[in-house]
């Protein structure tokens, strides 16, 4: 087209030029020259227009983190149990039900042979009621990780679909060197990566989808928006700045920060109550899916959907004064989550001896393993309240209080019920041959309320700014923080006290260094999940508590960060 005109151009401006005296001439051809300087020049923001016009369907940002770790734990304990209703136990062993004691070869029988200190015990009368069953001996030990490196890359994909309607996707690869296995040794919950927790555990060198929604503004000519997919649902606020980064999602940051698939209802109040930045917002999701893909063809679900929804209002958000409300429940919360994990030889020796023959003859292997939740535990509830002020000169305050409770509801699988232990009973495999502990129900089960607190400030120092913060969690605390990428486990979700301190370098408007160090002071065990009794972690430490998984006592991560965004 742009050819076509220079032609034409060239051509109506040329024919008169050859009737022409040469000083007509000559001033044509310099007529012609500026014109066609001008038509290159219209050429070139034309191909620059087409270009952003194409390439602005869809917008790439992204950003690139690097960090070491070093990684220290004291007086790490495992002191594995269960509890045993051993009055069930003497009843079904008195009628005969689990075999002969006196027939080696009985189901009875080589379980006594096998656990001669428990039959002594058992024969005595020692046993009686629910009480713990030992399955290993009591280890207490450090683990010291000196170095630990990872990488984060993640890239914001934008669309403008229409005047008030638009995309957004995030896609995230978080791995630590030399390592893209994907599946960690299930030694804590925090191992155990799941769809809500994958964009916070090292899982490869592969993205993933973290984010991907759309968001309609202005429906109807109202006030109201409505967003649908996968959410903005982590690093929200307060948890912005020790990140060095705006607000990254849209619900409390110390109650959630964990991936979910749903929608929000949102209505900007501000517009009518004239306060800047109050927005009211009503958020569902689906946490788990419990038969899709779960064997629901063989008819052995019980498990039930997860299903959440609540409340968020920004009540102030003014760019100086933020105020945030969150509540919210989730309802026919399950023992654990679909996912992958590395099973680990410790409790094949004791929930699998006659696997853990062969797998000692491979110690250093370990099968993966897909797992899924067994029962529906109970309910839960949380909420909180939020503040964080930034002034002028660059310093923030922020505090943040949060309210969990979770309802059992009697419920319980092989680690446990809601924030209860599993009570087990004898009963015979299928070929009855062997005697099984079989989980029934949760012991002591019944509501539990935890609160957890978190403050910070964060002050301009030279060549960038210093923070400190602080957070405790209750016995029964209980937050939807497992996302946290925290190597050591969410520090918003520690049953007990942490401490952080850091240093930011401001090196330029994208890019920063940042020098950091926590300390966890753990009180009790089970942090980041409602499954289990939380155990004292000082008992645990005496041999007089117990827990299946091991439990440390203190920690402490120091780390350096190199970041920039493009």
């Amino acid at each position: 087209m742009r050819t076509l005109i220079a032609t034409l151009v060239s051509m109506a401006l040329t024919a008169p030029a050859l009737a022409a005296d040469p000083i007509e001439q000559e001033a044509l051809k310099q007529r012609l020259d500026e014109l066609n300087e001008e038509l290159e020049y219209l050429s070139e923001r034309l191909d620059k227009a087409e270009r952003h016009t194409a390439t602005d369907r869809i917008q790439f940002t992204g950003d690139f983190r690097v960090r070491a770790h070093t990684l220290h734990y004291q007086d790490v304990t495992w002191n594995p149990a269960m509890l045993v209703d051993f009055n069930d136990f003497g009843a079904k062993a008195m009628s005969g039900q689990l075999g002969d004691p006196m027939d080696p070869n009985s189901p009875l029988g080589a379980m006594m042979a096998a656990n001669p200190g428990l039959a002594e015990a058992f024969m005595s009368g020692q046993l009686q009621g629910v009480m713990p069953m030992l399955l290993a001996p009591k280890q207490t030990y450090d683990v010291n990780n000196d170095i630990l490196y990872n990488t984060r890359l993640r890239l914001n994909l934008k669309a403008q679909v229409w005047d008030n309607v638009s995309f957004a996707g995030r896609l995230t690869m978080y791995k630590n060197w030399g390592d893209s296995t994907g599946v960690q040794v299930f030694d804590s919950w925090r191992s155990f990566t799941m769809d809500g927790t994958n964009s916070g555990n090292t899982s490869g060198d592969w993205l993933r989808v973290e984010r991907a929604y759309f968001d309609w503004k202005d429906i109807a000519d109202t006030n109201f928006y409505l967003s649908i997919g996968r959410r903005p649902s982590t690093y929200g606020p307060p948890t912005q700045y020790r990140e060095n980064e705006l607000r990254g999602g849209t619900p409390s940051g110390h109650l959630v920060n964990f991936n979910f698939d749903g929608a929000t209802l949102g209505y900007k109040l501000g517009e009518i109550t004239g306060v800047e930045g109050q927005v009211v917002r009503f958020c569902y999701g689906q946490g788990f899916e419990s038969q899709w893909g779960n064997g629901e063809m063989f008819g052995d679900i019980v498990t039930k959907d997860t299903h959440l929804g609540g409340f968020n209002i920004d009540a102030i958000n003014d760019g100086t004064h933020f105020l945030q409300f969150t509540l919210f429940g989730a309802k026919d919360i399950n023992d654990g989550f679909k996912g992958l994990m590395a099973f680990p030889t410790q409790l094949a020796g004791i929930f699998a001896p006659t696997m853990y023959q062969d797998m000692q003859k491979f110690d250093d292997f370990n099968f993966v393993t897909r797992v899924q939740p067994s029962s529906v535990i109970g309910d839960m509830y949380l909420g909180g309240l939020g503040y964080a002020y930034e002034a002028d000169n660059g310093f923030v305050g922020f505090a943040s209080f949060g309210w969990t409770r979770a309802e059992s509801n009697g419920n319980a699988g092989l680690f446990g019920g809601m924030l209860a232990d599993a009570r087990f009973e004898a009963a015979l495999n299928a070929d009855g041959t062997e005697i099984l502990m079989v989980p029934v129900a949760a012991q002591d089960a019944g509501n539990h309320d935890g609160y957890g607190a978190y403050v910070g400030i964060q002050i301009p120092a030279p060549g960038g700014k210093f923070g400190l913060e602080y957070n405790y969690g209750s016995k029964y605390w209980t937050p939807f923080t497992q996302a946290q990428d925290d190597p050591i486990g969410s520090k918003l979700a520690t049953r007990g006290h942490v401490g952080e301190a850091y240093y930011i370098f401001d090196i330029n408007p994208k890019m920063h260094i940042k020098l950091a160090g926590l300390y966890y002071d753990y009180e009790y065990s089970g942090s980041g999940t409602p499954v289990g009794a939380p155990q004292s972690v000082d008992e645990i430490l005496a041999g007089t508590a117990y827990s299946m998984l091991p439990v440390i006592d203190t920690a402490y991560d120091i780390n350096a960060t190199l970041a920039l965004k493009f």
